[in-house]
């Protein structure tokens, strides 16, 4: 290993200010966690506090399990567990959550020589361009990505900490609720190229505007010393953006419209995959998306900006994208023992992607089942934003609806509005009554869409419905 790469507890103790109450100041620390469940031996515990507990009450149970070293806040060691635990290392912070990033900033100062960081921030469709962007660079390089969707304060600074010799490449998502966060978030990763996919409504309760959603999406430049920025120029704030442009910053446009740097054209939308001509500068190339919905093309776009500016070859980032797996709970798709498809979509909602995965059920030939429950976040646009939800099953003629959730009804009073058979909708206030009206009116080779913010839990309905195959509905 790279000496040069190596975080010593003196060096933790330099850029957190921390007190060492017992350990070597010249001891290694190479992997960290936040959990003492993922404990295996030999890791660096961080007591992070939360609303309600401390971690660093854990700190034995860490020890016990094999780590080293331990990061704890506003915990008294006695004499009898310094006693007990010589050999190990205990380190006394002002503030874990703070320490934690001052590290990831240290591990990345350490790699500047030789990695090279790509950020990802948007609207909708983060995680899943993570992915493909990753899918696509692992084809030539080392890479490192963030897993799942930690995105945050405390996932970012964690997937930093992540990074071992053999990498080369890190794709790191970065995730907001409000003004400040990715600003925090972009000065941990100082990334070499930024990527926006979209500005929407998300969280648009929080920050009043998407013209604010906007200028909290930019924070993500002010680590980028570079100033060089993938965009989806099809998004109409983004293309305002990209003419209204500063000369110091670069901008490498994608989209499904020609007017941009890397775009697509004859886009066959099959029922679980696409296909399209991805456009370049140096030529063409026809490629296959292993999952449906024409936001995975934007996204295969995208993956094929970086591709370029990271030099790979048009045949690297064709093997990429067609390699390309989907986080699990995002249009996870599966046929049932009954015949029926399932597509859990559970993990986040916002019109953006609603709007997507009803276009996407829309190319199924089967009966159509879309299972709705609220967006969160939306603050006073609440009812605008889930009526437009309505109006998009209307129009890509879904033949059942079923609503749960405080402001879903205002998705299944808006579809009946439209033209949608009254019949054809259920609303219910909790989620609890879904499963009954499934094996209710469920026939064999139906397609059943589950779409919701997290916080709803319809993927519990979805993991009831796999459990127990229920029967088809006559």
């Amino acid at each position: 290993m790279n000496k040069n790469h190596i975080i010593r507890i003196k060096d933790i103790l330099e850029v957190t200010k921390g007190t060492l109450i017992i350990g070597n100041k010249n001891e290694e620390c190479e992997e960290f966690t936040k959990d003492t469940r993922e404990i295996k031996g030999k890791e660096t515990y961080i007591g992070l506090v939360g609303e309600k507990i401390n971690g660093g009450i854990y700190f034995e149970d860490a020890f016990k399990k094999g780590a080293s070293t331990v990061i704890i806040e506003n915990i008294q060691i006695t004499q009898a567990q310094k006693e007990k635990y010589k050999g190990k290392n205990i380190i006394i912070v002002q503030n874990t959550l703070k320490a934690l990033q001052q590290i990831a900033i240290l591990k990345r100062k350490l790699y500047n020589d030789k990695l090279k960081v790509v950020a990802i921030t948007g609207s909708v469709g983060k995680t899943s361009t993570k992915d493909m962007i990753a899918s696509v660079l692992k084809q030539k390089y080392k890479t490192l990505k963030t897993e799942g969707n930690y995105n945050n304060h405390i996932g970012v600074p964690l997937t930093i900490l992540k990074l071992k010799e053999e990498h080369e490449v890190a794709v790191v998502e970065m995730g907001m609720n409000h003004l400040g966060e990715i600003s925090i978030l972009t000065n941990i990763a100082k990334p070499n190229l930024c990527v926006i996919t979209n500005i929407g409504t998300s969280h648009i309760g929080n920050l009043g505007s998407r013209e604010n959603i906007l200028k909290a999406k930019l924070e993500i430049l002010e680590g980028n010393e570079e100033k060089e920025i993938v965009i989806n120029n099809d998004n109409d704030l983004l293309h305002k953006f990209y003419n209204e442009k500063n000369d110091e910053i670069n901008i490498i446009t994608y989209g499904i419209e020609e007017r941009n740097k890397i775009y697509a054209t004859n886009i066959i939308q099959k029922e679980e995959s696409s296909k399209f001509i991805c456009h370049i500068e140096d030529g063409k190339f026809e490629v296959e998306v292993p999952v449906a919905g024409i936001h995975f093309v934007e996204n295969s776009l995208a993956a094929t900006a970086v591709g370029k500016k990271m030099g790979l070859t048009n045949e690297e980032i064709k093997k990429g994208i067609e390699a390309f797996e989907l986080t699990k709970k995002r249009m996870d798709i599966e046929t049932l023992k009954n015949g029926v498809k399932i597509i859990n979509d559970t993990y986040n909602a916002s019109l953006e992607s609603m709007k997507g995965s009803l276009q996407n059920l829309a190319q199924y030939k089967n009966r159509k089942i879309a299972v709705l429950g609220d967006m969160f976040e939306l603050g006073k646009y609440a009812k605008e934003l889930h009526e437009k939800v309505g109006i998009e099953v209307y129009k890509n003629n879904i033949d059942i609806l079923i609503c749960a959730g405080e402001n879903a009804k205002y998705i299944a009073n808006k579809a009946k509005e439209e033209g949608m058979p009254e019949e054809n909708i259920y609303y219910f206030k909790g989620k609890e009554n879904i499963i009954e009206k499934l094996k209710q009116i469920m026939k064999k080779d139906d397609v059943i869409l589950f779409k919701a913010s997290n916080g709803m839990k319809f993927f519990e309905i979805v993991e009831k419905i796999k459990e127990e195959q229920y029967r088809i509905g006559k």
